[in-house]
């Protein structure tokens, strides 16, 4: 259960009220004005909790949670415990998400700018910001209504950042565009110099990085993500994109809409994602690639072809995936001295 000391619910809510935030349908006979106080995983749910059944391999879970109301799939109504309420629906996760924000709504924020801080006078502050101290404002910088920095956080000359948004403690933001509702994590690096230069054995030759980072509406960047400054053509982050923490996007990278980029996994420069592509943990992408829209990269891949629409790879060199458990399987069986005839 959350720690009161740091997070305490709102509510309670009627059994009605949340199938209304989360777009779920009554099943028949619901106490529609049944009141409950929290959220909670169906084993640990009491009769005052609501809880999710999105996977049907905790069905036995589901069978004996104390939960008092579960979000559930139309067909796994009928396996609903005595005395628990069912909301039903197509999208149980997400009911479950929507219901939680209800719960723990996000922070409000009170505006004010920190003793401490340092606030360049040429810069364009929202009086409705909050700036935390330590933090450095440079020249010509803009920051919309109700966005909160961090403590420590460096925002560089000329750097926009959109309404809603909120930047973590110790991040540092430079050359870049930010747009609305954006959500940066602490130690988060945007617009630091692209990884460009001429090699030669006299002296690598330094190529000026003179794009900016377009971070666009609804975008969440992990804690010490790094995202390079375009060289010439920009660097795009694509709204509603998911970056998970220690994420690397190198120099003129391009992502669409709604991508997933997971832990530790890297995109180098000029590399182009379509729209709603998961990239998962560990996955590396060399450059000048183009990977289509939907397109699936398994954990710790490496991908130097183009993906098309729809693809899914995964491997060293990364091949469709099901090649890949082919391969997989055909090294064990020669690990083991076998072949596909002995079994």
């Amino acid at each position: 259960m959350p720690d009161p000391r740091f997070f305490s619910p709102a509510g309670p809510f009627t059994l009605e009220e949340l199938a209304g935030r989360a777009g779920a349908a009554l099943a028949p006979g619901a106490d529609r004005q049944r009141q409950f106080a929290n959220v909670a995983a169906l084993a640990d749910a009491g009769p005052d909790d609501v809880a999710f059944l999105d996977n049907r391999r905790y069905l036995r879970a589901f069978g004996e949670s104390k939960a008092g109301c579960c979000l559930v799939e139309p067909r796994f109504a009928d396996r609903a415990p005595a005395g628990m309420q069912v909301l039903l629906t197509d999208k149980p996760y997400r009911g479950f998400a929507l219901v939680a924000q209800a719960f723990y709504p996000e922070e409000p924020v009170v505006g004010g700018v920190h003793a401490r801080a340092i606030v360049d006078p040429s810069a364009e502050i929202a009086p409705s910001v909050r700036i935390d101290a330590g933090v450095v404002v440079g020249a010509r910088t803009v920051i919309g209504e109700r966005c909160w920095i961090g403590a420590n956080a460096v925002i560089g000359d000329g750097v926009t950042i959109g309404d809603d948004t909120a930047v973590g403690a110790c991040s540092v933001l430079q050359y870049c565009l930010i747009g609305q509702r954006v959500l940066i994590h602490p130690g988060v690096c945007i617009g630091n110099r692209g990884f460009g230069f001429a090699i030669d054995p006299e002296g690598h030759v330094r190529i000026p990085q003179t794009g900016r980072v377009i971070v666009e509406d609804d975008v969440e960047i992990g804690a010490n993500a790094a995202i390079d400054r375009g060289m010439g053509p920009d660097t795009v982050i694509g709204r509603g994109s998911m970056i998970d923490n220690l994420v690397m996007i190198g120099h003129n990278a391009r992502l669409g809409r709604g991508c997933i980029v997971i832990a530790q996994a890297g995109i180098s420069g000029s590399t182009k994602l379509g729209n709603h592509v998961i990239v998962a943990a560990k996955a590396g992408l060399s450059g000048h690639l183009t990977v289509g829209d939907g397109a699936r990269v398994a954990a710790a891949a490496g991908v130097m072809r183009d993906i098309p629409a729809g693809g899914a790879v995964g491997g060293i060199p990364a091949v469709p995936l099901r090649q890949w458990h082919r391969q997989t399987v055909a090294l064990s069986r020669l690990a083991r001295g076998k072949t596909a005839e002995d079994e």
